[in-house]
């Protein structure tokens, strides 16, 4: 009975610690891929909507700012997919070096994301320390990019397993 009720607890304590963990972050040792291209769904109105906080943090060795053409799109492994065509404000000079941008999304309703992309278009540059995306209906995940984002190309992180993942490009 006690080596039961031991087990139980063991049981209990690892599922604990493993949905602490994967709650958190994904990987950090995987390289960001990056995509020729990415296929784009449009936001559906149809379809229901939810609000998503992501938060971008810029690396201090970035330049200054940008006033790059910045593009963000993320979804789960069903295929639910939130694209903002432009997620940065000229006027505003977000992206600084050593800053974060926290931004209000509505899009699609998806399940616990699992890859974004980033897309940049200018020539001011621009090196990104990590995404970070949340909503009340998801478990909040950071992807730490801590990389130059690539001029003219998506570029970020699939961690969906399956069929989906292939069909991103």
């Amino acid at each position: 009975m006690v080596k039961l009720f031991s087990s139980h607890i063991f049981l209990a304590l690892f599922s604990i610690i493993v949905f602490q963990a994967s709650s958190e972050s994904l990987p950090s040792g995987q390289p960001t891929l990056p995509l020729l291209s990415l296929r784009i769904k449009p936001n559906l109105t149809s379809a229901s909507t939810c609000n998503f906080k992501v938060q971008i943090s810029t690396s201090c060795s970035s330049v200054k700012y940008t006033r790059d053409q910045i593009s963000l799109s993320f979804g789960d492994a069903y295929g639910n997919q939130v694209y903002v065509p432009r997620i940065d404000n000229p006027s505003s000079r977000a992206f600084e070096a050593c800053s974060t941008d926290t931004f209000d999304i509505n899009g699609p309703c998806t399940y616990d994301v699992c890859y974004v992309y980033l897309y940049r278009r200018g020539n001011d540059e621009w090196n990104v320390k990590n995404v970070r995306i949340s909503s009340r209906y998801i478990r909040t995940v950071t992807f730490n990019y801590n990389a130059w984002i690539p001029k003219n190309i998506w570029y970020g992180f699939n961690y969906c397993n399956g069929a989906f993942a292939s069909s991103l490009m």
